[in-house]
């Protein structure tokens, strides 16, 4: 395979998908840092997603990692008050960010709709974030891994079918207003900040996503299957159970990583 070939690897179960690529993770950032003297992580929500985070804590190779070294960004948020449950940044504390000793100023989360007035407030503030810890003249840091989780519908980050935030190219962040998924009001980086990753990481579990799997894999339009656009400038890997691979060719499952 060519360095950002596609692959999938298929685990028996939720809960060795998540053990497995929260060992692959803890692995990879140890090694980024040794590479880069840092690391940037962007983070997904949803149960797979949290799920692998609560597995890195639990994992007795936690501590290997310099976590002061280490960034967290996220792929989207939910438009809702900073003590929502529905927050992905709280769900992420609470499953491995609470437990590691990163410092405050490397977790950049999303304005939360009670720190800020508008949606649009929401894009400044993060894209200001974003160009903060880019290199020179970029918009944007070096990210070296970045997690997806996929809809049902195919959807990454706060990016759904067919709505105006796929298509967006000229910003790195947008408003979502209309998602088709509770709550409506969201914050999503956009296509092209989540493709310049070096390593995109898609996590699914399930039956209900192994139609969209299947379609993003048969070169569906991203505008359709948003899934189908997400690709890491390094790897692209689909982690996934038995019941999300039912409609992957054979051909296409990967023995290793």
């Amino acid at each position: 395979m060519t360095t950002n070939e596609r692959r999938v690897l298929v685990h028996p179960n939720k809960q060795a998908l998540a053990a497995s690529v929260a060992a692959r993770f803890l692995t990879k950032v140890v090694d980024v840092i040794a590479e880069h003297g840092d690391a940037h992580v962007v983070l997904t929500g949803g149960t797979i997603g949290i799920g692998t985070l609560a597995a890195a804590n639990e994992s007795p190779a936690r501590d290997t990692v310099d976590w002061s070294k280490v960034h967290f960004w996220w792929g989207d948020e939910r438009f809702v008050p900073k003590a929502d449950a529905d927050r992905n940044e709280l769900q992420a504390r609470q499953a491995l960010l609470d437990h590691i000793a990163v410092p405050a100023e490397n977790i950049h989360a999303f304005a939360a709709s009670d720190e800020v007035g508008s949606l649009e407030e929401g894009v400044a503030a993060y894209t200001a974030e974003l160009a903060r810890f880019s290199p020179d003249g970029g918009q944007w840091p070096r990210f070296d891994i970045t997690f997806l989780g996929v809809g049902p519908d195919g959807h990454i980050a706060s990016l759904f079918p067919n709505l105006a935030g796929i298509r967006v190219t000229d910003a790195p962040v947008v408003a979502v207003r209309n998602s088709p998924k509770p709550p409506p009001e969201r914050l999503s980086l956009t296509r092209p900040v989540i493709n310049s990753s070096e390593r995109v990481w898609l996590v699914l579990a399930g039956a209900d996503k192994a139609s969209a799997l299947g379609l993003a894999l048969a070169g569906a339009s991203y505008v359709e299957v948003p899934a189908a656009g997400a690709k890491g400038r390094r790897r692209t890997v689909f982690f996934v159970d038995e019941d999300a691979a039912a409609e992957v060719p054979e051909e296409l499952i990967a023995e290793s990583y």
